[in-house]
């Protein structure tokens, strides 16, 4: 499989992944929100985050991989 194949592949599965969280994440954060608001607004962010996190992670393997 050719690296930009194996890119957009890697890139739908994080995006199927992180669409499949955020079409649970009301009810998740409903569940939490009744025990305590704030670790609800916690697990937004950490979600958020993660999105992110997980795009910048592979940026630099695949820099790291780049460069050798």
């Amino acid at each position: 499989m050719n690296p930009q194949r194996r890119a957009a592949v890697a890139a739908a599965v994080i995006l199927v992944g992180f669409g499949l969280a955020a079409f649970v994440m009301p009810q998740v954060m409903l569940a939490v929100g009744d025990a305590s608001p704030v670790a609800a607004g916690a697990i937004a962010v950490l979600f958020v985050a993660a999105f992110f996190g997980v795009f910048w992670l592979r940026s630099r393997v695949q820099k790291r991989r780049d460069s050798e």
